[in-house]
């Protein structure tokens, strides 16, 4: 658990950790999480319980378990009790940050929301970007790196989880994240010339930052 924190916490995420069933029931009202994780093997009590009550407590908060069960009735009753998904160990800590922005980004554009971000304004339902009210024309990756960056805005990203969201498993395997920079200097490109400032830092040697500082 530590290197998965410690992980995390590299990546930007504010973490708190609970050891036990009843550690994770106390830290249920502390704070409005972004995002839970939730092992099934917990020392005294069931791990599904605690994602239904996580559930029940926190309507809008994402839930991944993370658990050694790998049997599709497994999966299903986690799904069933109100989990966002299901990582079986063992898994790639890179992996594990994809899957976390993955389900943060589904809970922040259900139901149609029109994501806005200074001068961007974007329908993930319609599939539409505009720079105040003219229309922007993306590609797929292009709109899907936009909604990454604005779900993850005032946080810095690494080109390794820019890949890993885009491209799922096979993110990482090029060996080179030359494809990443090239989606991002178009996508740049597209908004500056659109009328919109350039809201991406280079973070060198880490990623990028995207914020109106």
């Amino acid at each position: 658990m530590e290197s998965m924190v410690s992980y995390l916490e590299m990546e930007g995420f504010r973490c708190e950790q609970a050891g036990s069933y009843h550690e994770g029931l106390c830290t249920l009202d502390k704070h409005d999480y972004l995002c839970m994780l939730i092992d099934l093997n917990l020392p005294d009590g069931d791990g599904l319980e605690l994602v239904r009550l996580a559930r029940q407590n926190q309507s809008e908060t994402g839930i991944i378990i993370i658990s050694a069960r790998n049997a599709l009735e497994e999966r299903v009753k986690g799904l069933e009790v109100g989990a966002d998904d299901y990582l079986v160990k063992p898994f790639h800590l890179s992996e594990l940050v994809a899957r976390i922005h993955s389900v943060v980004r589904r809970i922040r554009t259900q139901g149609g929301e029109i994501m806005k971000f200074g001068a961007i304004r974007v329908s993930p339902e319609e599939k539409q970007c505009f720079v105040e009210d003219q229309v922007v024309d993306l590609t797929r990756k292009e709109l899907d790196l936009l909604l990454y960056l604005m779900a993850n805005r005032n946080r810095v990203i690494t080109k390794e989880s820019i890949a890993d969201y885009l491209w799922g498993e096979y993110g990482g395997g090029y060996g080179s994240y030359d494809f990443v920079y090239t989606h991002l200097k178009n996508l740049r490109r597209k908004l500056v010339d659109a009328g919109c400032p350039d809201y991406v830092q280079n973070i060198y040697g880490v990623g990028y930052k995207f914020t109106l500082e």
